[in-house]
């Protein structure tokens, strides 16, 4: 899950979960390699992915990886990874419904330190970091690692200027600013750093990876989509209505180019 410019207490389920499965962005290979490395993943590793949505980390790890085991909130979101996981003919991932303060139960389920590394992307923002950081260190072995994966920035809070006229079209929309960066800000990154310090993860690394995105109107549409919560979703003759509206906002251009930067905020417990 990430960045909504919807509703602090917004879900991903129903239409929007499947916005989400066809629009969200994914992770290129080049991340994974990057994350692998860091984790000190291989073909024996077992990888516990928290907020997993609709797969868009878990399923490329479990690629490299023993076993894969996807945690989310949403069983729609849940729902509809199973399906990505069956059609990449991924045997190896377990789909759990669960929210960060359910961890203590699956510990109690596996036992401590079942797994070798944890994955949270940008739906931390929505999590207790240092509770849910303090149970990860019960669930990852002694040696493990966690990493925070932040896989850019809401597309409206770009300094380019398609998203400059996105995100004035959402504001008018919706009737409010858009400034919460959803925990890819400094002072964020900064906060989860200290957590994973103090839940005993004491080898900390920044790392970060670029790509280049390119979108389509549609593609565009269809990911802000995925970030809105299904109360203010426009269905209907308000979809028609939005999507003219947005179009006026940007204009005559095709394609929609973003830099993307993942950071990769990786801790390591002790030695084991």
């Amino acid at each position: 899950m990430a960045a909504t410019p919807t509703s602090t207490t917004s879900t991903f389920r129903g239409p929007v979960a499947e916005h989400y499965a066809r629009f969200r962005r994914g992770y290129p290979p080049a991340v994974v390699d990057e994350l692998a490395g860091a984790l000190g993943l291989d073909a024996g590793s077992r990888v516990l992915d928290v907020g997993c949505g609709t797969g868009q980390l878990t399923l490329p790890l479990a690629a490299r990886v023993r076993a894969a085991v996807g945690v989310d909130v949403e069983a729609d979101m849940l729902r509809l990874a199973h399906r990505a996981a069956r059609d990449a003919g991924a045997g190896n991932v377990t789909w759990v419904l669960g929210a960060d303060r359910d961890l203590g139960a699956l510990a109690a389920l596996t036992g401590a330190h079942a797994f070798d590394a944890a994955t949270i992307g940008q739906a931390l923002h929505w999590m207790d970091a240092p509770g849910l950081f303090a149970a990860l260190h019960r669930l990852v072995r002694p040696g493990g690692g966690v990493a925070v994966v932040t896989n850019g920035e809401p597309q409206w809070l770009l300094d380019l200027a398609w998203s400059r006229a996105l995100r004035g079209h959402l504001e008018h929309w919706l009737g409010r600013p858009l400034t919460a960066r959803c925990g890819t800000d400094a002072d964020s990154r900064r906060a989860y750093r200290d957590a994973l310090v103090a839940a005993g993860f004491d080898r900390v690394q920044d790392l970060a990876v670029g790509y280049r995105e390119e979108l389509t109107f549609p593609q565009l549409v269809g990911s802000v989509y995925s970030a809105m919560s299904p109360e203010t979703l426009p269905t209907g003759d308000a979809r028609t209505t939005f999507e003219h509206g947005l179009r006026a906002a940007l204009g005559d251009r095709e394609t929609f180019a973003e830099d993307v930067r993942v950071s990769l905020l990786v801790g390591r417990s002790g030695s084991p």
